[in-house]
């Protein structure tokens, strides 16, 4: 008999306090940037105990990505750019900083060839309702679904990769691809449509937005199979791809190549089927301003003084025809001399003043400053584990009236947690534990 058999279920939370809507989850995850340590990241802030499992003396790459920082020698200076002969243990990426907290790490050579990891893991898989991962080649390391559900039925796993697994469908040379999130963003077509139209190349989105689009569609596919798991004790598998996360949020573009033929262009910042709906210029910078539909189309034009008598919507702006025609072009025309004449403050005060919609492009300096911000306590402080010192980062979302939201600790140094793991989820005496030491298994 396995050790798994006989290892006693421990209800979450074990370690961490109780918050949040999630809390009495727990989550096991084996993965590195971006996409599913951020789906865990998020699970992580509504209550569940997520134990994020890294190689010994490896860790995830999360933790090196630049800027890395440390503290610096004074008030003055608290927190310095770190160089490379800085050791491990005195240095963090201001990433982990953000996207580490909540977290527990464990140390652990995720191989099932090897005995004491298989006994880990499969321990650790009998206490988690979800297992979470994004290394795509898990066969390779002995790790298949149905061993999984046979250690825990109830289990819900979230398979995380740019292509998608053979299993559910797909061609296997494809499903076997490495992928980044550039990679997932032209592959799953959001970079031809991005960006201005020809001669101007493609151009993909910065900030990992397709990971971050596929780790928010994971944590929804989770959701859902932790709610059926719940109803009826069955868990199950989900597969969540880069490629498909990005197609999903191109609106209508597939439907309207299959009913119509047309292949979606790229289009600047211009909206191409309503105006007004683009990016303007004005005397300081710029001002984004979208009207779509007949009301708020004739509330823009009054705020700017221009006659809807003679610019009607249906003519003018109300599709891909009346904004290239004659008329809507002398719109546009009418439109950016209106911004031309005025500040971006100026041109966003009277647009906000008639209830259209519009918006100054923020810098990140622009928003830690920003009042709005500030007073729905978007930025909150808390004690980062390897500098030792309170940091400042962006706070939550969405917000919730009853179960909120919470940072409990700060993002773990490397195995922080470790010994705490195997002994109070996977029921390890302390023996047994320094026994694992010197073995390459977690160490």
């Amino acid at each position: 008999m396995e050790r798994w058999q006989n290892v006693e279920r421990v209800p979450a939370p074990a370690i961490i306090p109780t918050y949040g809507p999630l809390s009495g989850m727990r989550v096991l995850l084996t993965g590195s940037v971006v996409a599913a340590p951020f789906a865990a990241s998020l699970l992580a802030e509504y209550g569940a105990e997520v134990i994020h499992v890294e190689r010994p003396k490896v860790g995830d790459p999360y933790r090196g990505q630049s800027p890395i920082i440390m503290r610096g020698s004074s008030d003055k200076e608290p927190f310095v750019i770190a160089g490379p002969e800085i050791p491990a243990d005195q240095k963090v990426s201001t990433a982990w900083i953000q996207e580490g907290r909540n977290k527990l790490s464990l140390t652990l050579e995720v191989n099932m060839k090897i005995p004491e990891a298989r006994e880990i893991f499969l321990s650790l898989i009998k206490n988690c309702d979800v297992w979470m991962e994004n290394m795509v080649w898990t066969e390779k390391l002995g790790i298949t679904d149905g061993m999984l559900f046979e250690v825990n039925p109830k289990l819900v796993i979230a398979h995380v990769s740019g292509f998608g697994r053979p299993q559910f469908g797909g061609v296997p040379e494809e499903c076997d691809r490495p992928s980044y999130d550039p990679i997932g963003q032209a592959e799953g077509g959001y970079m031809f449509v991005n960006g201005f139209p020809e001669p101007s190349p493609p151009s993909h989105a910065s900030s990992f937005i397709n990971d971050y689009l596929t780790a928010s569609f994971c944590v929804n596919a989770i959701l859902m199979a932790f709610r059926h798991a719940e109803k009826t004790g069955e868990g199950q598998s989900v597969d969540v791809a880069q490629i498909e996360s990005m197609s999903k949020v191109l609106n209508d573009a597939f439907v309207n190549y299959f009913q119509l033929g047309i292949v979606r262009q790229r289009a600047g910042n211009r909206v191409p089927i309503f105006q007004p709906g683009n990016l303007f210029k004005t005397q300081d910078g710029y001002l984004y301003l979208g009207a779509f539909g007949p009301a708020v189309y004739n509330r823009a034009l009054t705020a700017m003084g221009i006659d809807t008598e003679k610019f009607p919507h249906a003519e003018a702006g109300s599709s891909r025809e009346a904004i290239n025609s004659e008329i809507g072009l002398q719109l546009n025309a009418e439109i950016e001399n209106w911004m031309t004449s005025r500040t971006s403050e100026e041109g966003a005060q009277q647009l906000k003043k008639n209830k259209v919609p519009c918006a100054i492009p923020k810098t990140i300096e622009d928003l830690a400053a920003s009042k709005h911000y500030q007073e729905r306590g978007n930025f909150i402080e808390y004690t980062d584990q390897t500098l030792g010192k309170t940091v400042k980062g962006f706070g939550f979302g969405p917000k919730m009236s009853r179960t909120s939201p919470d940072v409990w600790r700060g993002a773990p140094t490397l195995g922080q947690d470790t010994e705490a793991i195997l002994s109070k989820v996977a029921g390890y005496s302390k023996s047994e534990i320094e026994n694992f030491k010197g073995k390459g298994v977690i160490d």
